[in-house]
C-alpha cells in the first residue's frame, strides 16, 4: 500500500496522468449531494486536474471533479483518502480507500482536436466535385459563398442559365433548413437583379412538414448523405451468410 501511495503523490506533484484501480467509498458534495457504496472503481487523476470515478462497467463517469481541482493524499486509520476540492465551484469529493489493486502513472501529451469526418463541408465539398448528384446539368461554381444571411454551400449554374443555390445538411432537413435556403434566394435574386434562381436542399432525408415547405415555396430535395469515409458498417453491407 505504502509503495502506492509513495507514487500516487510523485505523479500528482509532477502533474502526470494517474490511473488507480481500487476498492472505495465516494462522498460528493457540489451539484448534489452523494454517497456511493463500497465497490471496486477505476480513478482517474488527469493533468488539468479534472478526476473521473468510473465503475467496472459502462462508459460515463459515476462521479467527477472538473478541471483545475485539488487533490491531496490522507492516511487516517486502516484507509486512505484522495480528497478533492474546488473551491470556485464550492465542489468536494473524497474516496475512502480500502485496497488498491493497482496504480499506473504517466506524463501525457496531446495537442490535437477532433476532426469531425462527414461533416456539411465535407458533403458541400463533395457535391461541389460531383454536381451529378444534384443535376445532370448542375454545374458548380463555387464553395462557402457568402452573404450577409451566411454561407451559401454550393453555388452554381444549370444549363436553362438558372443560379442554383445547395444548402447541404449531413442529418434531416427540417422547416429551419428550408427557411435558410429562402433567405439565400431572396438575397441572391436581389444581389444578381434575377428571378431565375433555384433552392435545393441535399440532405439523407427531409421531415414532411420541411418537404411541404419548400415545395409551396417552390423550391427542391435531393437525397444526398454525406461521405463516410471511416465507416466501418453499412446497414446494406452484405454477411457473409449471404453470399
Amino acid at each position: 500500500m505504502q509503495s502506492f501511495l509513495s507514487q500516487i503523490e510523485s505523479a500528482l506533484a509532477k502533474n502526470e496522468t494517474i490511473v488507480i484501480g481500487c476498492s472505495c467509498e465516494i462522498t460528493y458534495s457540489g451539484r448534489a449531494e452523494a454517497f456511493l457504496q463500497l465497490g471496486d472503481r477505476l480513478i482517474i487523476i488527469k493533468s488539468d486536474k479534472a478526476l473521473l470515478v468510473h465503475q467496472p462497467t459502462g462508459n460515463a463517469p459515476i462521479n467527477y471533479m472538473k478541471p483545475d481541482s485539488s487533490h491531496s493524499i490522507i492516511q487516517q486509520d486502516s484507509a486512505v483518502w484522495i480528497k478533492s476540492k474546488n473551491l470556485p465551484l464550492k465542489e468536494y469529493l473524497d474516496v475512502c480507500i480500502h485496497a488498491i489493486h493497482f496504480v499506473s502513472s504517466h506524463p501525457l501529451k496531446d495537442g490535437q482536436k477532433l476532426e469531425l469526418v462527414g461533416s456539411e463541408k465535407d458533403m458541400s465539398e463533395m457535391i461541389y466535385k460531383n454536381p451529378s448528384l444534384i443535376d445532370p446539368d448542375f454545374k458548380s461554381v463555387s464553395m462557402e459563398e457568402q452573404t450577409k444571411y451566411g454561407f451559401i454551400d454550393v453555388f452554381g449554374t444549370d444549363r436553362n442559365g438558372n443560379i442554383v443555390i445547395v444548402e447541404c445538411k449531413r442529418y434531416c432537413a427540417d422547416l429551419g433548413a428550408v427557411t435558410q435556403l429562402r433567405r439565400y434566394v431572396e438575397r441572391i435574386k436581389e444581389i444578381k437583379n434575377t428571378d431565375k434562381v433555384r433552392g435545393i436542399i441535399a440532405a439523407p432525408k427531409i421531415t414532411p412538414n420541411a418537404d411541404k415547405m419548400l415545395k409551396d415555396w417552390g423550391f427542391e430535395f435531393r437525397a444526398v448523405s454525406p461521405p463516410k469515409y471511416l465507416e466501418r458498417y453499412r446497414k446494406d453491407q452484405k454477411r457473409l451468410d449471404g453470399f
